[in-house]
C-alpha cells in the first residue's frame, strides 16, 4: 500500500536533493578551479566562481540525470537509506562521467580522478541529507 501524501513529499525531496547535490558538486569543482585566484578576496572572483558553479551544475545534471534517476528509483523501491549507498553511488556516477570518453586501452588512472570522486561523494552525501534518509518511507509498511 502506498501513502500518497508521503509519496508526493518524497518526490519533492528527491528533486530538491538532486538539484542541491548537483550544485554542491559543481561549486566544489569551481572552488578548486578558482582557488589560486582567491588570494586578494576579490568579490568579482567569488561571483565568477559561483556563476561557473551554477553553469557546471546544469551540465553535470544533463549527464548524471539518467544514472541518478536509476539509483534513486532503486533506493526508493527497496527502501535503502544507507549513507554508504548514496555516497558510493554518487562517487560511481562521478567516476563514470569522468572516465566516459577514456579509451579502454588506457591503463593509467586519468589525472583528476580523485577530484571527480570527491565531488561525487559530496553530491551523494548532500542527496542523502535531503532525501536519502527517508527513501522508501512512503510504503505503508515502513
Amino acid at each position: 500500500m502506498v501513502n500518497g501524501g508521503k509519496f508526493a513529499l518524497q518526490l519533492f525531496k528527491n528533486a530538491v536533493g538532486f538539484v542541491a547535490a548537483l550544485i554542491c558538486a559543481a561549486l566544489f569543482l569551481a572552488w578548486g578551479l578558482f582557488q589560486g585566484a582567491q588570494q586578494g578576496g576579490d568579490p568579482v572572483v567569488l561571483a565568477v566562481m559561483v556563476g561557473t558553479g551554477l553553469v557546471t551544475a546544469s551540465v553535470l545534471g544533463g549527464f548524471a540525470m539518467v544514472p541518478a534517476f536509476i539509483a534513486i528509483t532503486v533506493a526508493e523501491m527497496f527502501g535503502w537509506r544507507s549513507v554508504v549507498y548514496h555516497v558510493g553511488i554518487g562517487g560511481l556516477i562521478a567516476l563514470g562521467m569522468w572516465t566516459f570518453d577514456m579509451n579502454v586501452s588506457d591503463a593509467a588512472v586519468r589525472p583528476g580522478t580523485t577530484i571527480a570522486l570527491a565531488a561525487g561523494f559530496l553530491a551523494g552525501g548532500v542527496y542523502w541529507l535531503i532525501a536519502g534518509r527517508t527513501s522508501g518511507r512512503w510504503h505503508s509498511g515502513r
